[in-house]
């Protein structure tokens, strides 16, 4: 276990290769400061270089998940610099956690708005407490979440998305889940095992074929229909050629289960 400022790092003492990142600022409702986007990042980085990891958990101390972006923070330095440079800060976290060759879960057991809410939408999988809230919710504030948009119209219908940035309203974990931002929703008591479920089933499964997986599944989501056939026969067949890969299919004819 280790602890920055603002994010906890946990490893699982069972050599499954599960990292923990928990999002540690829970007096300010785990809201992006400068220094939390710079500590996730350099997590991030560390992270995708790191072959033993198998599964990303990112969790929240606190009754919220995150509330966005440090609202004090951004508004004590208004220069258009700044705030480029803060957005873009924020993207590369965000296309950081598309880039891990590893699944990244969130573990969501309170509110997420506006970069919190977007946090979520880019996560690759999301179990949330049935509690929760969502909202991209910058607009009352006369701040559309142009950044948030990104990864939540990516995630659900574009009405729907829309429909969540242009009121600001907060939605259900039970709608968040029809709508396609979450994956599972139970309740607040059974979070850490619907969680470890989950978990669970992507490490019994090899490593190699989920990255390669991974990184073709958003690849191909920007892709041309014919353009993401041709990619996704190649990823196949490098997958296919990977030795736990021939083991499964081997292991499958001989009707016993894989040597992974």
């Amino acid at each position: 276990m280790t602890s920055t400022d603002t994010v906890l790092v946990q490893r699982s003492d069972d050599d499954r290769g599960v990292v923990t990142l928990t999002l540690q600022r829970p007096e300010a409702f785990n809201s992006l400061s400068e220094a939390m986007l710079a500590e996730l990042q350099a997590h991030l980085d560390a992270l995708k270089a790191d072959t033993q990891v198998r599964v990303v958990v990112l969790a929240a101390a606190g009754k919220a998940f995150c509330a966005g972006h440090d609202l004090r923070e951004m508004r004590a330095e208004p220069s258009a610099d700044y705030y480029r440079s803060l957005f873009g800060q924020c993207a590369k976290v965000m296309m950081s956690i598309q880039r891990l060759p590893v699944p990244v879960v969130a573990k969501v057991q309170g509110i997420a708005t506006a970069a919190g809410c977007q946090l979520v939408a880019q996560c690759d999988l999301a179990v949330a407490a049935e509690h929760c809230r969502f909202a991209v919710s910058g607009v009352n504030l006369g701040l559309f979440c142009s950044t948030p948009a990104v990864a939540l119209s990516r995630n659900m219908g574009r009405k729907q998305a829309f429909e969540m940035l242009v009121t600001g309203d907060f939605i259900s974990a039970a709608e968040a889940q029809r709508r396609g931002l979450v994956n599972r929703v139970v309740p607040a008591e059974e979070l850490d095992a619907e969680v470890a479920k989950l978990v669970d089933s992507i490490v019994a499964k090899p490593r190699e074929a989920v990255a390669l997986g991974k990184a073709l599944f958003y690849r191909q989501l920007e892709s041309g229909m014919d353009a993401a056939y041709v990619d996704a026969g190649q990823t196949m067949a490098c997958n296919m050629m990977e030795p736990t890969a021939l083991e499964g299919v081997q292991a499958f004819i001989e009707k016993r289960k894989p040597n992974w």
